[in-house]
């Protein structure tokens, strides 16, 4: 949360219209807060019932659908900035 706690209080800032920026900040660190107290209550209750090893096991299955659900997205926003490219450099004059 160090590296990408800075840059999601900036996007939320630059995302939330100025009258609610305070709210949308709110609302983030709520949603934020409600994740990880079920993720350690989910984790606490692997590693007492099930040991150490499930606790890490579990954590590398809720990774693959993260990563199958971001390479479409990652080839589709890569999709997005050429076209956006191809439309800029045609308008350019030479």
């Amino acid at each position: 949360m160090g590296f990408t706690q800075g840059v999601l209080a900036t996007l939320i800032a630059d995302s939330a219209p100025p009258e609610l920026r305070g709210t949308a900040s709110g609302v983030f660190n709520l949603v934020t807060g409600g994740a990880l107290l079920a993720a350690s209550v989910m984790t606490g209750f692997l590693w007492d019932a099930f040991g150490a090893q499930w606790t890490f096991l579990a954590g590398a299955l809720f990774a693959l659908p993260t990563i199958a659900g971001l390479v479409p997205l990652h080839r589709r926003l890569a999709r997005r900035d050429r076209a956006g490219d191809d439309s800029r450099s045609a308008a350019a004059p030479d």
